[in-house]
């Protein structure tokens, strides 16, 4: 499974499990800490653990494993680490509070729409 189709794959996961305002930042011209962030929050801590969850079996399912998942106590932040790829699930309230797309604002914010589905 090349990168595209992992990247593919985590969105259309997260959007069937409704998870709300995915966000796809190419990010690799400005870190080596991974090419994209995916971020993506729940409306509440079971259901951000939920999302992550998901990815978790949906990429184990083709034989990829994270090389890292850290999570903050309560569930509201939770990484899945890819290598090239990191998946950041946060609760609603953290999200607005962390702001990590403010942070990495010089990163290039990708067109997912085609990947979501509409309601």
């Amino acid at each position: 499974m090349n990168q595209q189709e992992k990247i593919e794959l985590i969105i259309k996961t997260l959007d069937s499990k409704r998870g709300e305002d995915i966000q796809l930042l190419k990010i690799g011209d400005l870190t080596i800490l991974a090419d994209y962030f995916v971020i993506v929050n729940g409306t509440s801590n079971t259901h951000a653990r939920t999302l992550a969850d998901e990815v978790e079996f949906q990429l184990s399912q083709r034989k990829i494993e994270p090389e890292r998942r850290e999570a903050d106590t309560g569930n509201t932040w939770i990484i899945l680490d890819y290598g090239d790829i990191l998946v950041h699930v946060f609760y609603k309230e953290t999200r607005s509070f962390y702001k990590l797309e403010g942070v990495w604002a010089d990163g290039e914010q990708v067109d997912i729409s085609g990947l979501i589905t509409k309601e």
